[in-house]
């Protein structure tokens, strides 16, 4: 049992609020899960400024001066960094791969927690109202946000097996549930090349669907594929700086609530994470339908 949240804002006039929203709704899904937390912010520009490459890096335990030095000398260009709780954040005027190149090479053994324009991400372990006062998470901005409480039950409790799990330019996954098979597609994802932080389920499924849109695929694709492909019982939220979607297994028996308004849209495990949510009396509300894709962005919406 984990909790899932996500909030996808329309109206600008909510951006300065995304932070505090999104804190109220990931702590009341604490009790679904308290051993490790973690947050995706996009257009929080104290964390990702506009226009620039940045990375997370997960318990780097060095400081945010030094970082930036080893990786400015790896990219060749003037990197900024700050350190937030256990993350470092650093960001470049240069693609995001870049700098995840650069810090690959510089620190191999540090767990990079996502890479994107316009995108931070912040994990570890404690309970989840800890880590988001830690963080400062009720102060952010931005346009969107996803967020994950967890109940261990595939791996240990690392800041590696904390959601999200973002492993694809501006990507992130979070999960609620278990993949009966992962072990077989992680040997065949293994096989095409791609490498694994961690032995969580959850970040197999991530990979899956980031192996999928390297390829050319759309999120819809992807998620298409995944339904397909994995067995077990899931709710997934995938999200990237301009879109939000959200799909469950055949038999739905993960708990999931979908609400819309002309101001946002938003998803939770359960009800009682968006009943302060502002509007959400006159919100369009409902229980996603089994392997139905319904996906967002900031320029339409399509279920």
């Amino acid at each position: 049992m984990c909790g899932i949240v996500g909030l996808h804002l329309r109206s600008p006039a909510l951006y300065s609020r995304l932070g505090e929203l999104l804190t109220g709704m990931l702590c009341e899904m604490e009790d679904r899960g308290a051993d490790s937390a973690g947050i995706a912010v996009y257009g929080n520009e104290d964390w990702s400024p506009r226009g620039r490459g940045s990375i997370s890096l997960i318990d780097i335990d060095m400081p945010a001066e030094t970082v930036a030095a080893e990786l400015g000398a790896g990219t060749g260009t003037e990197v900024s960094a700050i350190t937030v709780d256990n993350v470092v954040l650093a960001s470049a005027d240069v693609d995001s791969e870049v700098l995840l190149a650069a810090a690959r090479k510089a620190y191999p053994h540090v767990l990079v927690g996502g890479f994107g324009e316009d995108l931070a991400v912040l994990k570890g372990v404690g309970s989840p109202r800890a880590l988001a006062e830690s963080w400062g998470l009720a102060k952010a901005q931005g346009w969107q946000g996803v967020g994950h409480t967890r109940m261990a039950t595939e791996s240990a409790v690392t800041s590696s097996g904390a959601h999200p799990y973002a492993v694809g330019p501006g990507e992130c996954l979070v999960h609620n549930g278990s993949f009966s098979n992962h072990a077989t597609i992680r040997r065949d994802l293994r096989a095409a090349g791609v490498e694994f932080d961690s032995e969580n389920d959850t970040e197999v499924g991530a990979r899956f669907v980031a192996h999928r849109l390297a390829h050319g695929k759309g999120v819809d694709e992807a998620l298409t594929d995944l339904t397909r492909t994995f067995d077990g019982f899931y709710t997934l939220l995938v999200s990237n700086r301009d879109s939000f979607a959200v799909v469950r297994d055949a038999i739905a028996c993960k708990p999931a609530v979908i609400a819309e308004t002309d101001d946002w849209v938003a998803m939770a495990s359960e009800y009682r994470a968006l009943a302060h949510l502002p509007g959400v009396e006159n919100a369009r509300i409902w229980e996603p339908e089994p392997e139905v894709i319904y996906h967002w962005n900031r320029q339409e919406v399509s279920a």
